[in-house]
C-alpha cells in the first residue's frame, strides 16, 4: 500500500476513488485531495476527514498520484505539478481519452504512468476498470494498482490501442443499460403499470439478469436462448427487436462511441 496518495480532482470519480482507497485499508491520514472548489473541499474534509489542498502541495511526498480532472484540464495540471511529483512516484490517469504519450511527455522522464478507464458502477463497488501501463511502468507497480482498484470492481489490463473500444463497451456501457431500463419501464407503463412498479420490476430484472450472467458458465446468447421458448412471449419480443434492428443498432452504437473516443483523444 502506498504511504502517501494524492488525488487530483475531488469530483464524483475522485470521491469514488477516495472511497475505494479507504475500503482497501488505506488510512485517511495518508490521503490528500486537491480540489479547487471550496464548497466541495469542505464536503470531502467533513465526510472523510482527509486533507484537501492545492495540487502542487498534494503531490509533494506522494508515491502515488491519481489524476481525476477533466481531460481538457490535464495538460494545465501536468504543467502545474510535474516539477513537484517525487522521483519514483506512480502516476495514474483516469482522464478519458488522454493518451500515455501525452501524460509521459508532461512528466519527468522515466515516470511510471498508467492510463485507466473506469465506469460509474465503481460508485457501488461493481466498477470495470481498463488499465494500460506506460513504458516505464514495471509489472510490480501495475500489480499494485490493479490490486488497489479491484476494491471497486474488476480490472482488466489491456494494450492502450484497445482503450477506445473499451471506453465504448464498459466506459459508456452503463448508459446503454440505463437506456434499456428506460425502454422497459416505458413499455410497462404503456401497458398499465404505475411508474413505481414499472421501475421496480425493471430494476430487479436487470440486477438479477446481470448476476446470473456474471455467475453463469455460459454466455449471454445461451442464457437468452434458455429464456426464449418457441412461439412464446419472449420469442415475440426478440422477434420484434430483430425486425427493428435493435441488436445491430446497439453494436453500431458501440463502434460509434469508439470512433468518437478516438476523435476526442486526437489520434
Amino acid at each position: 500500500m502506498a504511504t502517501r496518495i494524492a488525488i487530483l480532482g475531488g469530483g464524483v470519480m475522485g470521491e469514488t476513488l477516495l472511497s475505494i482507497l479507504i475500503s482497501a485499508g488505506q488510512g485517511t491520514d495518508a490521503i490528500v485531495v486537491a480540489e479547487k472548489s471550496a464548497e466541495r473541499a469542505d464536503v470531502l474534509r467533513g465526510t472523510y476527514g482527509v486533507e484537501v489542498t492545492d495540487s502542487p502541495t498534494a503531490v509533494r511526498g506522494a508515491d502515488l498520484v491519481l489524476i481525476v480532472v477533466k481531460p481538457q484540464d490535464v495538460a494545465e495540471l501536468l504543467a502545474e505539478v510535474a516539477s513537484d511529483i517525487e522521483s519514483g512516484a506512480t502516476v495514474v490517469s483516469f482522464a478519458a481519452g488522454v493518451r500515455l504519450a501525452t501524460l509521459e511527455a508532461g512528466l519527468a522522464p522515466e515516470t511510471a504512468v498508467i492510463r485507466v478507464m473506469p465506469n460509474t458502477p465503481a460508485l457501488v463497488g461493481e466498477g470495470m476498470f481498463g488499465a494500460s501501463p506506460g513504458s516505464a511502468c514495471t509489472s510490480d507497480r501495475l500489480d499494485e494498482i490493479t490490486k488497489l482498484l479491484s476494491a471497486g470492481g474488476r480490472v482488466r489490463v489491456i494494450d492502450e490501442s484497445l482503450q477506445d473500444i473499451l471506453t465504448a463497451v464498459s466506459g459508456s456501457g452503463p448508459a446503454y443499460v440505463f437506456y434499456l431500463a428506460e425502454a422497459m419501464a416505458a413499455g410497462g407503463m404503456e401497458g398499465g403499470l404505475d411508474a413505481e412498479t414499472a421501475r421496480e420490476l425493471t430494476t430487479q430484472t436487470i440486477v438479477g439478469a446481470a448476476k446470473l450472467l456474471a455467475e453463469s458458465d455460459v454466455d449471454a446468447t445461451e442464457l437468452r436462448r434458455r429464456v426464449t421458448s418457441p412461439k412464446g412471449t419472449t420469442a415475440e419480443a426478440i422477434a420484434t427487436f430483430d425486425e427493428r434492428g435493435v441488436m445491430s443498432a446497439i453494436a453500431a452504437g458501440v463502434l460509434a462511441a469508439a470512433r468518437r473516443s478516438e476523435e476526442l483523444s486526437g489520434a
